[in-house]
Formats: structure tokens, C-alpha cells, sequence
């Protein structure tokens, strides 16, 4: 496949924000097999879980571990760009493997992965066979009862129950090859700085440059050239900073700036001695003051949705490419100006749509379900993948490295839980100081930038009275009955947001399951007119968050059904949402 520009992309690359000429998709019929690599008695379509019908295996039972095997022509190779003089570096790439993953060429084992929501690789040059295919052979381990690795909503128990759905084994997002130069860009971020009309660029390699090796930068609008920067190279990591002088006329500026009115992405060509990539790069802030959240210095009321991530065809995977992009078009449509992607790590490919049309983002981690010292060092790693991954998206305006108190279900009595609150949210800070962070998402923070809370009261006049002020924060306990912090006060300066509230279920003649129930149409208008209104008349609310965009498995709550179809008028819901 051949690269677009990065900001247009038609069909998005695994990698949106760094994208090259050729890469080969590896997506498609397996060999695959349960436990026994011995007998590959079954084919699989990568990438769904072998648990979803859209595999071709269909059995959401427990089996630990799984085994995938394909051959690898010449001309997937030749298709990748792979050339022993320009490009003699190639590269299998996987975007997600839950949990752990160990890969093989041709009988050569090439490394291990752990995490099951993050992308990792290895350079496969060196093990290529002459004349002949090449045999990929993969194993994914990933053991139900071990609730101590991350697994967000994915169930421990054989069959789905409360809110935990079925699981997402192995394989679950892109495979592919990619050919680069000998030395190459492994990661690119992008940092900016909107008052001083800056953009910061940190470039990591593969390994360390030959002397005399440049780097090439441009930054473009449309045709317009808005920075520029070449600078020497001696190490495998390096900074540099492009001025943006476009970004000096203050009130010209404003139409360079990302948001979800006019998500503007400003294409960027990175050249780093022989090899050339494609990215992209929004303009602009995020920060909270005086009660408000601020998107490039300006208050905005967040209207987001709690948004699962799961089709009941594919599980955590997407059903389609295409269908990442229905889902974020979906969110805008019924009113919402971002969305809380819930115990998930999305696909890129979901955070390049909200990206481009400007769908804001709050970035979770998933949960483990025990503390321990094991499941901290893992829930560490992999949530330091994940700020690598996507910390460069404009769309992402929040990170949440716990939900609830899961896997600190002490907290408010155990300091050690207390600490790595504290602590993973600290960290977060440090690898990116430019987002706020909530330590401990709807109850028992432990230092949170923004005050958030769970509420599934479903008298309208109830939380009309609750969020009338910040008196209800004044008790200690919150509406769920557990603390509202484990730290000191809450700064009277943070903004307050009900980020879970609603839930209702209708699905008439359904077992499913919601936090209240409504009847018919009528009466679901009613309900959610109603709920809105009362949040909206609050004085002290700088957003809220809906539970949920879609019905999931058991759970009937949400606005549309599990095959995204609205349960009501969509333009009704809008204009509820909206306030219309």
C-alpha cells in the first residue's frame, strides 16, 4: 500500500502518524490452532479474536493459549517496499496481541511481547529464506483467571456478567510489513506550544546514526509551508523545535487551530537520511482553570459518551477499517463533542477519525483486578506504551490510568494503593505535562486534575438539587457511597464533571440489564430529556459523560443498539444532547 497524505487519508494506515510509501497488510486467513501447534486443523481471519464469529472460530470459551501460522510470499515482501539497497530493513509489525505474544520466522524465534492492547515489532531481514516463502508462526497466551494482567471489561468468568463482556484472545488489531532504510524513524511525537507559535519533535531510531546524518522537517497547511527545520543528527534519540511564525498574528491564528469546530491537522514530511515518512500534528491546548475545562484558552462544556469499543461480531476488534470511522461519525451525529473510550486502548485507525473530524478523547487504561506487585509492574509497562503510542493525537484531551478503583479496590484504607494512584498518575504527568490527568476516575481520587464522579440517580429533581453546588463534595462521600478522595481537599479551582450518569435501559421484552428502565420511545425521551435538562441547569457541571453509546452484550443502556442502530429519532437524541 502506498502512503496518502497524512492528514487525508482515505483508508488509514496502522500507523496514522507515521506512515511510509509501501507496507503490506498481513490481514486474512491463518492457520490456526488451540494449545497444539502440532495440529493447525482450523483456518482464522486475522485480525478478530477467535472468540468473535467475525474470526470463523466463534468460541468465546476459555482456552489459555492459541496458535497462528501463515506463509509470507516474496511478493508480500517486494509489495512492503522491501530493497536490499534503499530499503534492506523489514520490519513485522503487530498492533495488538492480548496478552503475552512470542513470534517466529521461519523456526527462528524473534522476541516476546507483553501487554495486550499496545503495538510492538521486530526487523525479520536477517531471516529471510531464498526463493521460497517464509513461515510465520505465532503464539498468544492469554489466561482468564489471571486477574492481575489488564484486561479492561474482558471477563474472568466463562460467561459474560454485570458489565464484563467476552474476551478478546491473541490477535486483534493489524498485522503488516514494512520496509525502511537501514536507519530509520521508530517513534516521532509532536508537543505544542500555541503561545509561543512552536512545535517540538522527538524523534527516536532504530539505532545510531552513521556521522553527517541531517533531519529534514516541514510542517504544511494546504500548500502553504508553515515551518521548516533541518538539523545534524548524532544520537538515537533527538529534539528540535520549528517555529510556526503563521501562529504570531493572533487573530489569523485561530484558523490554524485544532477543535472540534474546524479540526484543522497540519501534514508534516519528516526526512531522517534515507528514510521519508509522513505525519500530521493539531494545534492545539489543554488545560482546566477556574472550574472550567479549556480547549486552546477557551472554555468548553464536554458532552461525551462512554464508549465500550465492542461489536458483538468482532468483539474488541472492528468489524471492518471502515468501521472505526462510522463510530466516531456516529458520536457526532447523536450531539456529543467527545467520547470516554472506556478500558480500552482504542486502534489508531479510531484515534486518527477523531482526529480529523474533531471528536475529543479521554485515553483509559484498562484495568487489572488485583493489587500486587505483579499486576502493578504490568499495568505500569503497558500504560507507558500506551502514552508512547498516542500521545501525539490532538484528539486525546485527558488521560485516566484508573477507573473506579479497580485493582485498588482498597484504597481508601490501604496506603500502598493509595501510593500507585498517586503515583501512575505522577508518572503520567511526567511523560506528558500537556493534558490533565484523573487519577482515579469517579470516586477515591488521589490528586486528579479535574473533580469527576459517578452518578446513576435517576430522578431528574435529585440531580438537580446534588449538582447545584460543591456542597455534595463537602461530606466526603460521594453518590456511589465510597470517598471522593483519599488526598487533601479537592483545589476549589478543578473543574467538577459527571462522567457516568444515566444508563437507562431500553430494550422492551429484554432479560438485559441498565441502571433505570424505560418502556417505550416516549417514555425513553422523557427520561434523558429530562436527566439532561436538570445537569444542564447546574452552575457547578463543566461537562458529563453518558452511559453508553451502544448496548453491549448484556447490558441494554445504551443510546444505540448493539448494531448501532438509534433507539430513538437521532435527531431527537441531538437535540437532547445538544441542549436544543
Amino acid at each position: 500500500m502506498t502512503a496518502q497524505r497524512a492528514s487525508r487519508q482515505v483508508s488509514p494506515a496502522p500507523r496514522p502518524q507515521l506512515i511510509r510509501e509501501h507496507w503490506t497488510d498481513l490481514s486474512g486467513e491463518w492457520r490456526f490452532a488451540y494449545d497444539d501447534p502440532g495440529v493447525w486443523d482450523r483456518t482464522i481471519v486475522v485480525p478478530f479474536p477467535p472468540e468473535s464469529a467475525r474470526s470463523g472460530i466463534g468460541d468465546p470459551g476459555f482456552h489459555d493459549v492459541v496458535w497462528y501460522q501463515r506463509g509470507l510470499s516474496w511478493d508480500d515482501i517486494e509489495a512492503a517496499g522491501f530493497d536490499a539497497a534503499a530499503r534492506p530493513r523489514l520490519v513485522l509489525r503487530f498492533g495488538a496481541v492480548d496478552y503475552r505474544c512470542t513470534v517466529w520466522l521461519n523456526g527462528v524465534r524473534l522476541g516476546d511481547h507483553k501487554g495486550g492492547h499496545t503495538p510492538f515489532g521486530f526487523d525479520i531481514q536477517d531471516h529471510l529464506l531464498p526463493d521460497q516463502d517464509q513461515i510465520l508462526t505465532v503464539r498468544a497466551e492469554d489466561r482468564a483467571e489471571d486477574v492481575g494482567q489488564p484486561r479492561g471489561k474482558q471477563d474472568w468468568q466463562r460467561d459474560a456478567h454485570v458489565i464484563w463482556y467476552d474476551r478478546t484472545t491473541g490477535i486483534w488489531q493489524p498485522v503488516w510489513l514494512e520496509a525502511t532504510a537501514a536507519v530509520a524513524v521508530e517513534s516521532l511525537h509532536w508537543t505544542v506550544n500555541v503561545p509561543d507559535g512552536t512545535v517540538r519533535a522527538e524523534i527516536g531510531l532504530n539505532r545510531p546514526p552513521p556521522p553527517g546524518t541531517t533531519c529534514d522537517i516541514e510542517l504544511r497547511h494546504d500548500d502553504e509551508v508553515l515551518g521548516a527545520i533541518r538539523f545534524p543528527v548524532a544520537s538515537q534519540r533527538s529534539l528540535a523545535t520549528v517555529t510556526l511564525p503563521a501562529l504570531a498574528n493572533g487573530q489569523a491564528s485561530e484558523e490554524l487551530l485544532w477543535s472540534p469546530a474546524r479540526p484543522t491537522l497540519i501534514d508534516a514530511d519528516v526526512r531522517v537520511g534515507g528514510d521519508a515518512l509522513s505525519s500530521y500534528v493539531g494545534l492545539r491546548s489543554v488545560a482546566v482553570a477556574d472550574g472550567q475545562f479549556l480547549l486552546n484558552d477557551r472554555p468548553l462544556y464536554l458532552r461525551s459518551v462512554l464508549s465500550q469499543g465492542f461489536w458483538p461480531e468482532s468483539h474488541l476488534a472492528a468489524p471492518s477499517p471502515q468501521a472505526l470511522e462510522d463510530e466516531v461519525r456516529l458520536i457526532l451525529d447523536l450531539g456529543f463533542n467527545a467520547a470516554r473510550v472506556h478500558q480500552k486502548v482504542e486502534d489508531p485507525r479510531f484515534l486518527y477519525w477523531a482526529d480529523r473530524h474533531g471528536l475529543l478523547l479521554w485515553g483509559e487504561a484498562p484495568a487489572a483486578y488485583e493489587f500486587s506487585a505483579v499486576a502493578l509492574g504490568r499495568t505500569t509497562r503497558e500504560w507507558l506504551e500506551v502514552l508512547e503510542r498516542d500521545r501525539s493525537h490532538p484528539s486525546i484531551v485527558t488521560w485516566v490510568p484508573h477507573n473506579e478503583s479497580w485493582g485498588i479496590q482498597q484504597i481508601a484504607h490501604d496506603p500502598r494503593q493509595a501510593a500507585f494512584a498517586r503515583g501512575l498518575a505522577e508518572l503520567t504527568r511526567a511523560v506528558d505535562g500537556t493534558r490533565p490527568v484523573i487519577s482515579n476516575d469517579g470516586w477515591e481520587h488521589a490528586g486528579s486534575d479535574i473533580v469527576t464522579v459517578h452518578d446513576y440517580e435517576a430522578s431528574p429533581a435529585a440531580l438537580r438539587g446534588r449538582y447545584s453546588s460543591r456542597a455534595f463534595l463537602a461530606s466526603g462521600i460521594g453518590p456511589a457511597g465510597r470517598r471522593m478522595s483519599v488526598r487533601e481537599e479537592f483545589d476549589p479551582s478543578a473543574p467538577v464533571m459527571l462522567t457516568e450518569f444515566g444508563g437507562i435501559k431500553y430494550a422492551p421484552g429484554s432479560s438485559s440489564w441498565g441502571y433505570s428502565v424505560a418502556a417505550s420511545d416516549s417514555e425513553f425521551e422523557t427520561q434523558l430529556r429530562a436527566m439532561y435538562e436538570a445537569l444542564r441547569a447546574s452552575p457547578l457541571l463543566a461537562g458529563t459523560c453518558y452511559t453508553q453509546l451502544t448496548d453491549t452484550m448484556q447490558e441494554a443502556n445504551g443510546l444505540v443498539t448493539a448494531d448501532r442502530k438509534p433507539k430513538i429519532d437521532l435527531a431527537v437524541i441531538r437535540s437532547i444532547v445538544e441542549g436544543l
